[in-house]
């Protein structure tokens, strides 16, 4: 299967950057698939999950499919290049669960209150993360 150059950047590292076989990301309009040779195009990523199908690596210990929690960012693919530019990205085993529950309801009832834009922007922003970290969490893992 052909490959592309990907280079996804997360705010706090340098989350993957190598060959990507097929990616999928979540943006406005829902999951928004990629592959090699794919037209050059931007859009806006949503709090998700996101895919990468990539050749076996030592990062990812061998795994060719890789979820990943995303938080909101762009995608921008030029020249057969794709950028991949998010808040936050985690392995799913990267995840603790209680933290984000309470980040969760911490969000939740910040939104409840009465506050300007900016605030609830933010509180809004925070829910989304907290809860697609919630929903790609499996319970049975610690």
């Amino acid at each position: 299967m052909k490959t592309f150059p990907l280079r996804l950047l997360a705010a706090d590292r340098d989350f993957y950057e190598g060959p990507c076989e097929s990616l999928m990301v979540p943006l406005l309009d829902g999951l928004y698939g990629v592959m090699a040779g794919h037209t050059d195009m931007m859009g806006a990523i949503l709090p998700g999950t996101a895919t990468m199908r990539i050749p076996p690596c030592e990062q990812f210990d061998g795994e060719t499919l890789v979820d990943l929690v995303v938080t909101r960012g762009l995608i921008k693919i030029e020249n057969g290049e794709v950028l991949v530019l998010v808040d936050s990205a985690e392995l799913p085993s990267e995840i603790d669960e209680n933290r984000a529950r309470i980040a969760a309801e911490k969000a939740a009832e910040e939104l409840l209150l009465k506050q300007g834009i900016k605030e609830y922007m933010i509180a809004q922003n925070e829910l989304s993360r907290a809860m697609a970290r919630l929903k790609y969490k499996p319970h049975n893992m610690g």
